[in-house]
């Protein structure tokens, strides 16, 4: 159970996805400007993270290695992952049509996102067990839930300051992603 304590922490705060690692940064950007939004975000991504990570695990196990087609392994990842994110849009579209309008061409860029990828991989690379797999995928999911809800509070508060012009928009955004990042940074040294 500690090793799964740790992996967690690992996961969520010192090697974020998103602040640590710089994956995932177009649907942090884009999507961080209201709280609903950044939400929605979050949650679709650790769903599609979550049974990405299980899937492409089992398909690299059971199918890749066993076959030995690993040269493959790119292109069934974005395959299985193109598959999920549809599934997504498609529930979306007909359980929740707000969050589908807001999240707008945000929604079929997680397909794109190197942050599902690059967990997918990062899964395959540490040799995680299946749950192990599971549960980095989650941890990463919610550091990267955590990273845009956070993010998208601050810019919330921006909207109310006075910025200079030469600032406004995606300026102070990467400028507050950056200092962001750097807070994250704080907890690089814990495990």
């Amino acid at each position: 159970m500690g090793d799964y304590f740790v992996l967690i922490i690992s996961c969520i705060l010192i090697n974020n996805i998103l602040l640590a690692q710089y994956l995932g940064n177009c649907p942090f950007l884009g999507t961080s400007k209201k709280m609903e939004t950044a939400i929605g975000m979050g949650m679709a991504v650790i769903f599609v993270l979550v049974m990405a990570g299980a899937l492409t695990w089992i398909a690299n196990k059971f199918i890749l290695i066993k076959y030995d087609l690993v040269f493959l392994q790119t292109i069934v990842f974005i395959l299985l992952i193109a598959a999920l994110v549809q599934f997504v849009e498609m529930f979306l579209k007909k359980s929740i049509p707000a969050l589908y309008a807001g999240l707008g061409i945000f929604l079929p860029l997680i397909t794109t996102n190197c942050a599902v990828m690059g967990v997918c991989l990062i899964n395959i690379k540490e040799e995680y067990t299946f749950v192990e797999s599971l549960v980095s995928s989650f941890a990463y999911a919610a550091g990267f839930s955590l990273a845009l809800i956070l993010f998208a509070g601050v810019r919330e508060r921006i909207l109310l300051a006075r910025v200079p012009k030469p600032l406004l928009d995606t300026s102070i955004g990467l400028i507050t992603a950056g200092l962001l990042s750097l807070t994250f940074f704080a907890f690089k040294g814990m495990v």
